[in-house]
Parts: structure tokens; C-alpha cells; sequence
């Protein structure tokens, strides 16, 4: 049990590394690119033909592989009117009941990510656009952001079947969370 625990962990741990380590530089990579935009279209008269669209990809790469490092951290929005008010034991009752539809939409995600990526890949897409970037290193994070978010929802899963049977034990999965709990 102690093996799956570490790979549990390791999954949020590396998916809390890629949203702190790499999404945060994406985004900070997006406002310098926007700013530099503005500069040369209002403050030198000579716009780019690339900061936009560069900025537009960075974007979307960044939306596809934040879904694991938010789901990581419980923060993806939900309607939680009677939810928030439902004791632990019957909100992972509810997430393990309907997981079935997480996982149908990932695995979906997944296979059409995947093939949709691999095309691009196979013919080294551009965006046939003034610029003509390539656009396939964008497309190739669908399937990863997809793959780690499906790696995170088996974690959240097993997770909440271990807080359904109260088999969680005297050592929690995530011992963090206990304490951020405590603490409030």
C-alpha cells in the first residue's frame, strides 16, 4: 500500500509542479508578449505579425495542461449549493458515483486529442498565417494535458474510495490537506 500511496503523491506532486514550475511562466510569458505588443503598436507605430498568435498557442497549451494541477488543488468550479454541505463520507459517495462521467469525458478527450495530435505531428502543422508557426507542439499537448488530467482523476478516485470505506487509516494520502484543514 505504501507503493501506491508514493505513486499517488508522486502524480499530484509532479502535476503541483507543473502548474507552479511551468504554467505560471506561461503566463507570465503571455503578458510580456502582449505588453511588447502594445509597445510596438501605440508606442513605435510598427505592430508584429507574431505576438498575438504566439501568445494565442501559449494560451492554449497552458489551458490544456492546467486541468490536472487544478483538480489537483479541488479548485475546478462546481454548483456546490447542497455538495459543500454533505459530510466528507457522502461527498466522496458522490465524486466516486459520478466519476464515470469525468472518465467518459477524458477518455474521449484522450483518443480524439491524441489522433488529432498525431496528425499534426505526421505533417509538422503550421498556422498558415502570415508568421506560418508551427502549430503541432500545441495540438501535442492536448493528449498530454488530457493524459495527466485522467492521472489525476484516478488519484482523486481512489482517494475518494478510500474516504468512502473509511480505510484512509491513521496515515492520510495527502497529508498536506490535513493540515491546510486543521488550520482553518
Amino acid at each position: 500500500m505504501n507503493a501506491v500511496r508514493m505513486l499517488l503523491r508522486g502524480v499530484t506532486r509532479f502535476n503541483d509542479w507543473l502548474g507552479r514550475a511551468v504554467l505560471a511562466y506561461l503566463v507570465l510569458a503571455m503578458f510580456a508578449l502582449l505588453f511588447l505588443e502594445v509597445i510596438m503598436r501605440y508606442g513605435v507605430g510598427a505592430p508584429t505579425v507574431w505576438t498575438a498568435e504566439l501568445t494565442q498557442m501559449l494560451f492554449g497549451a497552458y489551458a490544456m495542461l492546467a486541468g490536472a494541477y487544478i483538480m489537483a488543488h479541488n479548485a475546478h468550479a462546481n454548483v456546490d449549493i447542497f455538495y459543500a454541505r454533505f459530510p466528507r463520507r457522502v461527498q466522496a459517495a458522490v465524486d466516486v458515483f459520478t466519476s464515470f462521467l469525468f472518465f467518459a469525458f477524458i477518455l474521449v478527450l484522450l483518443t480524439e486529442g491524441y489522433t488529432i495530435a498525431a496528425d499534426s505531428v505526421s505533417r509538422l502543422e503550421t498556422s498558415h498565417s502570415a508568421w506560418n508557426a508551427p502549430v503541432w507542439p500545441v495540438k501535442l499537448t492536448i493528449p498530454i494535458g488530457a493524459g495527466l488530467l485522467f492521472l489525476e482523476g484516478v488519484v482523486k478516485l481512489i482517494h475518494d474510495i478510500l474516504v468512502l470505506f473509511d480505510l484512509e487509516g491513521s496515515e492520510p494520502l495527502f497529508p498536506e490537506d490535513h493540515e491546510e484543514k486543521e488550520q482553518l
